[in-house]
């Protein structure tokens, strides 16, 4: 199991090595497998976490449209 509050960090970390313009989800910010491992539940988490830093937070990433999926796109900015 693991802690959201971690897998944040690691998610921000991990968005910081993303080129300007590169759009991307926040499942692809983890290897396949550790984020099959990640249960529902804490996925949907930190989704919701995600954006929330995403809107009140940073200045580099935008959440720009939601796929056909209702997944969140984010675009890293300048």
């Amino acid at each position: 199991m693991y802690d959201v509050n971690v897998l944040l960090a690691e998610a921000i970390k991990e968005a910081e090595c993303l080129d300007e313009d590169e759009i991307f989800l926040v499942k692809d910010l983890f290897k396949g497998y550790i984020w099959n491992r990640i249960l529902r539940k804490d996925r949907l988490l930190l989704g919701t976490l995600f954006l929330n830093y995403v809107n009140h937070t940073s200045n580099q990433l935008r959440a720009i449209a939601k796929t056909s999926s209702n997944q969140q796109q984010y675009m890293k900015m300048k």
